[in-house]
C-alpha cells in the first residue's frame, strides 16, 4: 500500500487537493448505442439543475461519459435552503426551537458545517421537481437520469490526509474527533465510530476478567459466564442512554420520523394528518403485515439452507479429521472449507434477494424504515453464516459426540462408493476432540480479523489501481485535453469516480457479529475479549483509512441512532445468556473425557440453567434500567436547558416584560410610586371600603404592599415590648 504521502502528495504540494468550490459530481455515461437518448437526457438533467438553482460544468471522464460538477450557484440559495430545513426539523420536533427569522443572524449563531451543506444540496440535486429539487438520482430506470452512474462529493484531501495523520498517532480517539466526523461526513457515519470507540473502551473490562480466568479457572466458567453477561447487560443500557445524549448534542433526535420518503411508496388512499390537519397518503399496516408475516418462512429457509449446508460441511471435516485415515488426508481436509466458501455465497445472494423482494413487497414510507427492515432480515442470514458452526460444535458435537456416528458412517459408505474399491477404507476409532470449540474461536478472533481487514483495505486499494493502471495501459483516455490548471484535479475526480461506494451497514454488521461471538461463545475460549480490543484498535485507524483512500465520500446523512443494530445487539446479549450457561453445563465435562454420550439428566438440567440464566439477566436488566434512569445525562439537560429558555423567550415575545413580571406574581404591587391613577384607585377602594362580602372585607383591610410592611413592622415592635409593659395600651388592630 502506497504511503500517505504518496496518496496526498508532498507537504505544500496543493496541486489537484483543492475541490474548486464544487459540492457534488455527477457521472453521466453516454453508451455508444444510446448517444442520441443520452444527449436528451444529459441537456435536460442540466436544465433541471440550473432551473433549481445549480450552477454546473462539464468535463469528460472518457469516451463513453460526462463528468458534470455541481455547485449552489448563491450563498443567498443555500441560505435559504438550511432555513428551511432547520425550520422542518422544529416543525418535526427534532429541534426545541425555530430558528430565528432573520435568516442571516440564524446563520451566525449556528453556521452551516460541511456535512449539512453537501446534505442539503444532494436534496436539492436529488428531490423530485414537485418537492423542489431537480429530481437525478442515480437509481432511475427511465427518464433524464437514466443514463447517470453516480452522484457523489469530492473528498477534502487536506483534511483526510490531516485525520489519517493525526488517528495514527493517537492511542485514544476522544469525543471532539468524533464531533470532527460529524461535521465533515454526517450523523450516519459518527455514530458508527462513536459506537466503536464506546464498544472498544468497554471492552477493556471483559479482557482483563476474561484473561484472569483463563489463567485461574480455564474454560467453561460460571464465574466467566456470570461476568460477560452483566458486562453486556451494562454495555447494552449505556449505549441506549448515550446514543440518546449524542442525538440532543447534535441536534438530531427523533430525525428518523421526518427523513426522506422513498419514491417507490405506492400509496392506496390519502387521509387528513391527525396532527398537522394535511392530506397524507397512507399503506394499510395490516396489508403491510401480512406481507411482513412472510419473514417466517423466509427465516425458516435460511435455517435449512444456510444451518444445513454448515451441518453437512462440519460433519464431513470431522470425518475426515478425525475418522479417515487413508492417503490424501492432508489435502482431503481443505475440501470442506472449499464448499463452504462455494456455496455460501451462493445461497446468501439467492436468500438476499428473496430479502430485498420482500421488503419491497412491505412497501415502507421512508428510506430509514426500508432500511431497517432490509437490515433485520440481512441480520437472520448473518446470524446463520456466523454461528452455526459454532452452535453445532457447542451443542451436538462436544456434549454429544456419539449421536453423530451415523452421520460418519454415511460418509465412510459415500467415500467408499466414491472410490470405487472394494477395499475397505482406512479409519480410526472415532474420538471426541474436546478443544475444538476453541480453535475455532481462535479462527474467528483472530484468523478472520486478519482475513477481514486485509478485504476491507487492502485489496480494493489494490484493485483499484490496478484497475485505474489497466485502463492507463489500454489508451483510454479522455477524448479532450485537460486544460494544464485542470490535469491534477480531473485526475483526482476521475479517481474518485471508479471508487467503491461506502457502506456504513457493513461495519456495523462487523461489530454485531462480533459482539455476538463474545456473548455468545466467549466462555469456550475467554481470551476472545483481548483478541477483539486489539482488533478494535486496529479497526477504527483502519476504517478511517477505507474511507479516505478506498471509497467514495459517504453522503452526509443523518440519523439518530445506530439503527436496528441496537436491536440486534439487544437480541445477542439475551441469548449470550442463555446460551454461555448451557454451553458450561453441557461441556464443562468434556475436559475430562465426562461428555460425549447422553445422560437422563441433560434436558433438565440444561432447561434449569437457561431459566436461571434468562432470570438473572432479566432482573439485572431492570435493575440497570432503574440505575440509568435516575442518571441524567448532559445530552437531556441542554434539553431540558433548552426548552426552559424557549419558553421564557416566547412569554417575554408574546406577553412583554411587564405582563411577564405580571405572571411571575399577579396583584402583587412592586412599586410605591405615586401616580393619578394610583390615587384614584385608592379613592375608589375608600369609598367601598367596609362593604362587600367577608372575603372582600378582609381583603380591605390593608392597601397594598406599604401598608402591610408598616403594620407587620407596627406588631413586632409590639409583641417585643409585651413582656415589659403588662398592663399598658392594647395593641391596635391591623385594620388600623
Amino acid at each position: 500500500m502506497s504511503s500517505l504521502r504518496g496518496l496526498y502528495g508532498h507537504k505544500g504540494d496543493t496541486a489537484g487537493q483543492d475541490n474548486l468550490g464544487v459540492d457534488y459530481v455527477i457521472c453521466f455515461k453516454v453508451p455508444p448505442k444510446e448517444r442520441a437518448e443520452a444527449e436528451a437526457g444529459f441537456v435536460q438533467v442540466v436544465e433541471s439543475l440550473t432551473r433549481v438553482g445549480l450552477a454546473t460544468e462539464v468535463r469528460s471522464h472518457d469516451a463513453e461519459a460526462l463528468l458534470l460538477f455541481v455547485k449552489v450557484a448563491s450563498a443567498d440559495l443555500l441560505a435559504r435552503h438550511v432555513y428551511r430545513s432547520r425550520l422542518q426539523d422544529w416543525l418535526g420536533g427534532v429541534r426545541t426551537s425555530g430558528p430565528e427569522s432573520d435568516v442571516s443572524r440564524s446563520l451566525r449563531e449556528e453556521p452551516v458545517t460541511e456535512a449539512e451543506r453537501l446534505r442539503i444540496v444532494y436534496q436539492i440535486i436529488t428531490r423530485p421537481a414537485n418537492e423542489g429539487g431537480a429530481g437525478v438520482t442515480e437509481s432511475a430506470k427511465s427518464g433524464p437520469s437514466k443514463h447517470v452512474a453516480a452522484v457523489f462529493p469530492l473528498h477534502d484531501q487536506a483534511f483526510n490526509k490531516a485525520w489519517i495523520q493525526k488517528w495514527s498517532k493517537k492511542y485514544t480517539i476522544d469525543q471532539a474527533d468524533i464531533d470532527e466526523i460529524r461535521d465533515k461526513f454526517g450523523e450516519d457515519v459518527a455514530f458508527y465510530f462513536a459506537f466503536l470507540r464506546s464498544y472498544f473502551r468497554w471492552l477493556i473490562f471483559p479482557s482483563a476478567f476474561g484473561f484472569a480466568c483463563w489463567l485461574l479457572l480455564g474454560q467453561f466458567s460460571y464465574v466467566y459466564t456470570l461476568g460477560i453477561g452483566l458486562w453486556s447487560v451494562v454495555f447494552l443500557e449505556y449505549w441506549k442512554q448515550k446514543e440518546v445524549d449524542l442525538a440532543v448534542q447534535w441536534g438530531v433526535r427523533g430525525v428518523s420520523a421526518i427523513q426522506q420518503h422513498r419514491p417507490e411508496f405506492k400509496w392506496d388512499f390519502e387521509a387528513e394528518d391527525a396532527v398537522t390537519g394535511e392530506p397524507k397518503r397512507v399503506y394499510p399496516q395490516t396489508k403491510r403485515l401480512q406481507t411482513q408475516l412472510l419473514q417466517i418462512p423466509f427465516a425458516l429457509a435460511c435455517v435449512v439452507a444456510l444451518g444445513g449446508l454448515v451441518v453437512i460441511c462440519n460433519s464431513l471435516e470431522i470425518f475426515i479429521n478425525e475418522v479417515y485415515d487413508g492417503p490424501f488426508k492432508q489435502y482431503l481436509g481443505f475440501l470442506p472449507t472449499i464448499l463452504l466458501v462455494v456455496f455460501t455465497p451462493t445461497f446468501s445472494a439467492v436468500l438476499m434477494g428473496a430479502a430485498n423482494v420482500l421488503t419491497d413487497k412491505e412497501n415502507y414510507e421512508t428510506t430509514d424504515s426500508y432500511h431497517a427492515a432490509l437490515v433485520q432480515k440481512q441480520f437472520v442470514l448473518n446470524f446463520m453464516t456466523s454461528y452455526m458452526a459454532l452452535f453445532f460444535t457447542a451443542f451436538v458435537y462436544t456434549p454429544f459426540g456419539h449421536v453423530l456416528l451415523p452421520v460418519l458412517e454415511f460418509w465412510r459408505k459415500t467415500a467408499q462408493v466414491v472410490t470405487f474399491s472394494n477395499k475397505a477404507l482406512p479409519t480410526q476409532k472415532f474420538h471426541i476432540n474436546a478443544q475444538r470449540i476453541t480453535s475455532q474461536m481462535f479462527y474467528f478472533t483472530v484468523t478472520a480479523q486478519i482475513v477481514n481487514f486485509a478485504t476491507e483495505v487492502i485489496v480494493p486499494y489494490v484493485t483499484h489501481k490496478a484497475t485505474a493502471k489497466a485502463k492507463e495501459l489500454q489508451g483510454k483516455k479522455p477524448p479532450t485535453q485537460d486544460a494544464a490548471e485542470e490535469v491534477e484535479f480531473l485526475k483526482r475526480v476521475r479517481d474518485e469516480c471508479e471508487l467503491e461506494v461506502y457502506d456504513v451497514t457493513g461495519d456495523y454488521r462487523e461489530m454485531v457479529m462480533q459482539f455476538g461471538y463474545l456473548s455468545l461463545f466467549s466462555v469456550a475460549w475467554p481470551l476472545a475479549a483481548c483478541c477483539f480490543l486489539v482488533n478494535n484498535w486496529v479497526e477504527l485507524r483502519s476504517d478511517a483509512l477505507k474511507i479516505a483512500i478506498s471509497c467514495r465520500r459517504p453522503i452526509p446523512w443523518r440519523s439518530d441512532s445506530i439503527g436496528p443494530w441496537l436491536t440486534a445487539i439487544g437480541f445477542l446479549s439475551w441469548l449470550g445468556s442463555v446460551t454461555s450457561s448451557a454451553i458450561v453445563y453441557l461441556c464443562s465435562g468434556s475436559l475430562n473425557g465426562a461428555r460425549g454420550t447422553t445422560s437422563q439428566f441433560t434436558a433438565w438440567g440444561v432447561l434449569l440453567s437457561i431459566l436461571l440464566a434468562e432470570h438473572f439477566y432479566l432482573a439485572v436488566q431492570q435493575a440497570v434500567r432503574y440505575v440509568m434512569s435516575k442518571v441524567e445525562s448532559p445530552g437531556l439537560q441542554r434539553e431540558r436547558k433548552e426548552r426552559y429558555l424557549m419558553k421564557k423567550k416566547l412569554i417575554h415575545e408574546n406577553l412583554g416584560e411587564e405582563a411577564a413580571e405580571k405572571a411571575s406574581a399577579p396583584g402583587v404591587e412592586t412599586t410605591d410610586k405615586i401616580t393619578r391613577a394610583s390615587l384614584e384607585e385608592e379613592a375608589r377602594q375608600a369609598s367601598v371600603r367596609g362593604q362587600g362580602t367577608a372575603e372582600e372585607l378582609f381583603w380591605q383591610h390593608q392597601r397594598g404592599m406599604q401598608e402591610t410592611i408598616i403594620i407587620g413592622r407596627r406588631l413586632i415592635e409590639q409583641g417585643a415590648s409585651e413582656t415589659g409593659n403588662k398592663q399598658g395600651d392594647p395593641a391596635p388592630s391591623p385594620r388600623a
